[in-house]
């Protein structure tokens, strides 16, 4: 940290004063977090017991699950004691340590939505081809490669953050060290960071939303071209849950960026839903869906 920093704490600061009490926040943030982690424990678990579900797309959706469960649980859980035990602050070193894990799970999610798009792509468009590209290897490789480059990007966003001068004011108008929100609180060092978060969104966001987007033009052409409606439907059902997961996630999570600097408010929804609501319907609108995992599921409830 540079000698201009002029504190050594942040002092996180959600709501206002008067609502920072509320029963009914607390109630919210726990029942979401509560329900996330029934939910996506609910898949993994399924996904590693059931034989059946042992293939490339349910391997990449148990990966998912793992990552929305984490999700929550670098945010939510701070949150609380936050609101609980009345403690704003939080230190340096805690809200650095916060902010790389929250990267790493955002980069790995990022990645994984890629991932399963490309799956589907695979499966329908070059299924002759499929247990050659997706077989168990390099299914594997992709899962690490996709952990390691999670871990290096946010590695290098920290780093960066991490060297910025903190002297304006030490309150983050965030429920978690966000690094749009600590950039309100530097004098000097943010150049850096805009260029590497600039990066990161055209490699990780706006590159796999093209190839995303080509992929299931390719998709839904072939779909409509077979001839029997049973596999249309198929088809459908497996494509639709991802279309649907993709198009809440990039949605909230442009508008997030969207938001101007001087609206903590939108920017608090925005985040909210980014971080805690959609690593919770992930794994519903894939249950839902998916007639395999709903069966599982079902069977694991009886």
């Amino acid at each position: 940290m540079k000698n201009e920093t002029s504190f050594k704490y942040f002092y996180i600061l959600p709501f206002s004063e008067d609502a920072k009490n509320n029963p009914f926040i607390v109630t919210f943030f726990f029942l979401i977090y509560l329900v996330g982690i029934l939910v996506n424990s609910s898949v993994i678990k399924v996904i590693c017991l059931e034989v059946q579900l042992h293939k490339p797309m349910y391997l990449f959706i148990c990966n998912l699950s793992i990552v929305d469960l984490f999700y929550t649980s670098v945010t939510v859980p701070k949150l609380l004691h936050i609101l609980l035990s009345g403690n704003h602050f939080v230190s340096f070193s805690q809200c650095f340590t916060q902010l790389y894990f929250f990267s790493v799970l955002v980069t790995a999610e990022e990645i994984l939505l890629f991932i399963i798009a490309y799956d589907r792509y695979v499966a329908i468009c070059l299924q002759l081809h499929y247990h050659r590209i997706l077989g168990q290897r390099n299914c594997s490789l992709i899962t690490i490669g996709n952990w390691a480059a999670a871990f290096l990007n946010s590695l290098i966003l920290v780093s960066s953050v991490y060297f910025m001068s903190f002297c304006h004011s030490n309150i983050i108008h965030q429920f978690f060290c966000h690094p749009k929100a600590l950039t309100k609180t530097t004098c000097t060092g943010t150049q850096m960071l805009f260029v590497i978060i600039g990066i990161e969104i055209l490699i990780l966001a706006f590159i796999p939303f093209v190839c995303t987007f080509v992929s299931y033009f390719k998709i839904f052409s072939i779909i409509f071209k077979m001839k029997s409606k049973e596999s249309q439907k198929k088809a459908f059902s497996t494509c639709s849950s991802h279309v649907t997961v993709m198009t809440i996630y990039y949605g909230t999570g442009l508008l997030g960026y969207a938001i101007p600097s001087n609206s903590d408010v939108l920017e608090l929804v925005g985040n909210t839903v980014y971080t805690t609501i959609i690593p919770m319907l992930n794994p519903i609108i894939y249950s839902l869906q998916n007639s395999n995992v709903k069966s599982a599921l079902l069977g694991l409830v009886k």
